[in-house]
């Protein structure tokens, strides 16, 4: 039998387009991958002649899920360039918003991004309610706490409104699935679980994200981050704001512990057999020993570091997350993140260029090149040339993948106590090997692990910010001089992200910016072979994976998902010669 050629388009349950393209073989598994993404991105050509004070505001218009994020990190780039250090409140508050987007973020990803590709939305409907109830109070006792949906009731009521919408054929959200794949591996019971608690976390997400605008003014775009600090003096001052986001963490920390931990204990059992090819023990893997398992990828791990919990200043203060590389999966050695090793390579992207580049000297210039059109009336990419959107990072000539798995893998090769802590009552309370970890299920769990972190050290963060503010230190912004500090200078904003390391690089000269470039955590996993014809690590990770039916791709999907691709931050719109598709001017003065 022949190879096949697979082409997945769009890559659906994602926040912007991607396209898979993969070869399998006789046995359907896969020997070849490659990962393209479809729109570009211009953010960067944007930014150029603009005030450096006014990026964050445009810089956050890079993705629509994590705003946020892009726009601290923007912030924060500038504040490195005008060596500005933000008060402690200014500090904490930016912590709590994001730590907010975080436990979104997280949330939202596994339940309506990812939990069906491991929940069969259909097998449920053969559940037994008593049979469900029981076996969700089995995987709250895996997680050491209860269920959060006691009881048959609340499990028949769902299964009931399910059904009726199958009846009439109006499944909506839960429509086009690949139902009945035998690569789906869970119960009647335990899908009727992942069904209702999916249901559920439409509600609890809606609290998460009242957090992030109790400090942030809004959400998503929040806009209470300015250079030097926070404007929200009002909210911090006030004890009922305070307590008020105390209240709503108390609420979805409780969904975090009590549904979505047992959800991916009970996953990641089920689904072991494809998370590890060894047994390897902690102790080993520490050592250095043991193998990725399937999905694992390049096994090479990279995380900047992010949130922090002191006021010594950007790049040296204490972080919750430290930073590091570990590779090839090596626990027992972790080396330092150099921010000069950092570079972006467009060998098989659509952009023009001639070598790596860092950051500051970077880009952005369009070279689309199209599509191959076979006789078969689909179009493939150009595999050989360029066949991709989004950049190659690479960082001291290596290819390595970010994210929540990587942040708990450099953590644990820190021999961080916190993130050890976290990462080993995990594994011990769902009895499963280290290995785990360096796998698709791995992904899954990691950020499940660090969700329950975040959840918990965010109550302490908001008890932090209370006893300070009731001390009477209400300061909320540094105050600097713009004139003297943007003749020319340079900064970056190099932080985590909720999918992964995150960098803002700014040059600024004559109070300008003259040069801005993001790299950004879906451009280091999902981006295209580098100029050696090394993978990214989405391509790296579905090398060996089995697909059941190649008409139903479900295994590539669920590894894809397994990274939380957010494309839209690697990628915007412009016509196939790229040129602009349009000009828009907005009159401010203009009365109504």
């Amino acid at each position: 039998m022949a190879k096949k050629h697979i082409v997945v388009d769009p890559i659906t349950r994602i926040e912007g387009h991607l396209r898979i393209e993969a070869v399998i073989d006789e046995n359907n598994t896969i020997v070849d991958a490659w990962s393209s993404s479809t729109l570009f991105r211009g953010i960067e050509t944007i930014l150029q002649g603009r005030d450096p004070r006014d990026a964050g505001l445009l810089a956050m218009r890079i993705c629509g899920v994590c705003t946020g994020t892009h726009y601290q990190r923007s912030i924060e780039a500038v504040e490195d360039a005008f060596g500005v250090t933000i008060p402690k409140n200014a500090r904490i508050v930016r912590n709590l918003i994001q730590g907010a987007l975080f436990m979104h973020d997280h949330t939202v990803h596994f339940y309506h991004l990812h939990a069906l590709d491991f929940v069969d939305v259909v097998s449920a409907l053969s559940a037994d309610p008593v049979k469900t109830a029981k076996e969700a109070e089995k995987w709250a006792n895996v997680a050491g706490t209860t269920a959060y949906i006691g009881g048959e009731g609340q499990f028949k009521e769902i299964k009931e409104r399910v059904a009726k919408f199958v009846k009439q054929g109006r499944l909506g959200i839960f429509g086009n699935g690949y139902w009945g794949n035998k690569h789906y591996k869970l119960t009647p019971e335990q899908n009727l679980i992942g069904v209702a608690h999916y249901l559920k976390a439409l509600d609890i997400q809606r609290e998460m994200a009242k957090m992030q605008a109790i400090f942030g003014g809004k959400n998503p775009h929040p806009q209470s981050i300015v250079v030097g600090g926070v404007t929200c003096v009002q909210d911090i001052e006030n004890p009922a704001r305070i307590a008020l986001f105390k209240d709503l963490l108390k609420q979805t920390t409780a969904f975090v512990k009590q549904a979505y931990l047992p959800d991916v204990y009970m996953a990641g059992t089920m689904y072991a057999d494809e998370a590890t090819d060894s047994k390897a023990t902690f102790t080993e893997l520490m050592e250095g020993k043991g193998v990725g398992g399937e999905g694992g990828g390049l096994l090479n791990y990279m995380a900047y570091g992010g949130f922090r919990l002191d006021d010594t200043g950007f790049y040296k203060a204490e972080t919750l997350f430290p930073s590091g590389i570990v590779y090839g999966g090596d626990l027992s050695k972790v080396e330092d993140v150099d921010p000069e090793k950092i570079a972006e390579d467009v060998t098989h992207s659509w952009y023009k260029g001639q070598k790596p580049l860092h950051p500051y000297d970077g880009q952005t210039i369009p070279e689309y090149t199209g599509l191959d059109k076979k006789a078969d009336g689909i179009a493939y990419l150009k595999t050989n040339e360029k066949y991709s959107w989004i950049k190659s990072p690479i960082y001291n000539d290596t290819r390595v993948e970010v994210g929540p798995l990587a942040r708990m893998i450099v953590g644990v090769a820190r021999k961080d106590e916190r993130i050890t802590k976290y990462v080993t009552n995990f594994l011990k309370r769902g009895n499963l090997p280290t290995s785990v970890l360096f796998s698709s299920v791995g992904r899954t769990a990691g950020r499940a692990i660090e969700t329950e972190l975040m959840a918990d050290v965010m109550h302490e963060w908001a008890d932090e910010l209370a006893k300070n503010a009731a001390s009477g230190d209400l300061s909320t912004w540094t105050e600097f001089d713009f004139d003297k500090v943007s003749v020319k200078t340079k900064g970056k904003g190099m932080e985590e992200a909720p999918r992964g390391a995150l960098g803002h690089w700014v040059k600024v000269e004559d109070g300008k910016i003259v040069n801005y470039q993001a790299v950004v955590p879906s451009t280091w996993n999902a981006a295209p072979r580098d100029y050696k014809g090394r993978m990214g690590a989405y391509e790296a990770s579905l090398i060996g994976i089995k697909v059941a039916n190649p008409e139903q791709p479900l295994e590539i999907i669920r590894t894809i998902h397994s990274f939380d691709p957010c494309i839209a931050c690697a990628v915007h719109v412009v016509n196939t010669k790229g040129k602009e598709l349009g000009v828009y001017k907005i009159d401010t003065q203009c009365s109504i």
